[in-house]
């Protein structure tokens, strides 16, 4: 009886794991019903350009600035969804020279001070007090820079698929690291480009993309574009021609990623950890995908360390994009508590 008993506990055990299992599935969370923005504006700047800045959800709501990757990436209509429309002031803007800001993949006056400024004029003129900060890859550095010069200003910070802008990070995606995961897809973005100069492959995008060829300049650029689906999406990368419109287009973009690349991204070295020390009780959740190849977990770890106190979520499953069942879970679960936590 005693043999029996125990093993009957132990069924019981096993299929209460299978139920509580499949109800976590269930209710995971997905995105927002799609909206619509209510209010859009360019804000002029003190140089050429213009940035685009659009307003949804709840006027009255939890100020949230959407801040997107790249550089040279944009804001799409489905951010919007990451937020309860009926909760949260939903702000997208697009970067200096992405997107729908003016002039697209213009170089002038485009540093990585130009883009905190204009996020602090963006706040200033919505007249907002403080705001949460929403930044995946690229835009969770961005996120992490901003709060360094305005920790005032900043309720709470969600960083997602952190990139830290490091050589170190720089030289796992575009010198030594993942070209060995992906192989194939790395020696045909070598072969591209011109590989024999010194300065390695960012210096030979460069030479490329402002070369007087204009073929070899969309073959460079459509090369890094499949590289970074394939690095990105893994399994689900699906590779495009593209028209002759696209693909100059693809020019413009590409040269905006390697103006930021080349110049260290207009930052020291290791200067986003150093000056994190100041942001302890921000209140800050962290979300990581354990097989993001584009920014390895390494560095999510390394900004846990500094802010003992953030939330550290590591998705099992989960990739470097905004996509897929678990991520979209864990973003939409982020955004649902920040407004719990910051209105207590």
């Amino acid at each position: 009886m005693l043999l029996f008993s125990k093993r009957q506990n132990w069924i019981l055990r096993f299929y209460w794991q299978i139920r509580k299992r499949q109800d976590s599935i269930v209710s995971m969370k997905t995105l927002y019903p799609e909206i619509e923005a209510y209010q859009t504006f360019f804000l002029e700047t003190e140089s050429v350009h213009s940035i685009y800045v659009e307003l949804s959800g709840d006027p009255e709501g939890l100020p949230v600035i959407f801040l997107h990757g790249g550089p040279g990436s944009g804001t799409q209509s489905h951010h919007r969804r990451f937020f309860n429309p009926e909760k949260f002031l939903i702000i997208l803007f697009d970067q200096r020279g992405c997107g729908q800001s003016l002039p697209f993949g213009d170089l002038e006056n485009n540093t990585t001070q130009d883009l905190i400024d204009d996020m602090e004029c963006i706040r200033v003129k919505l007249g907002i007090d403080i705001w949460l900060l929403f930044g995946g890859s690229w835009g969770g550095a961005l996120a992490l820079l901003y709060a360094q010069q305005h920790r005032q200003r900043v309720s709470a910070m969600i960083i997602r698929g952190l990139f830290l802008a490091r050589q170190q990070d720089l030289d796992w995606f575009a010198k030594d690291g993942v070209n060995q995961i992906y192989p194939e897809q790395w020696q045909k973005l070598l072969g591209a480009i011109s590989t024999g100069e010194r300065g390695g492959l960012v210096r030979g995008m460069c030479n490329a993309l402002w070369s007087d060829d204009e073929v070899g300049r969309i073959r460079a650029a459509k090369a890094w574009d499949a590289w970074s689906g394939q690095v990105a999406l893994g399994v689900d990368f699906q590779g495009g021609e593209g028209n002759q419109e696209q693909s100059n287009k693809q020019v413009l973009q590409v040269r905006l990623e390697m103006h930021y690349a080349q110049n260290q991204y207009f930052i020291a070295e290791n200067q986003i950890l150093e000056g994190c020390d100041i942001l302890k009780t921000i209140p800050t959740i962290i979300i990581h995908g354990r097989y993001d190849l584009v920014c390895p977990i390494a560095a999510a770890y390394q900004l846990k360390q500094i802010m003992p106190y953030a939330k550290f979520w590591v998705l099992p499953t989960a990739g470097h994009v905004a996509k897929g069942k678990e991520m979209i879970d864990a973003l939409v679960t982020a955004t649902d508590k920040m407004v719990e936590t910051i209105n207590l």
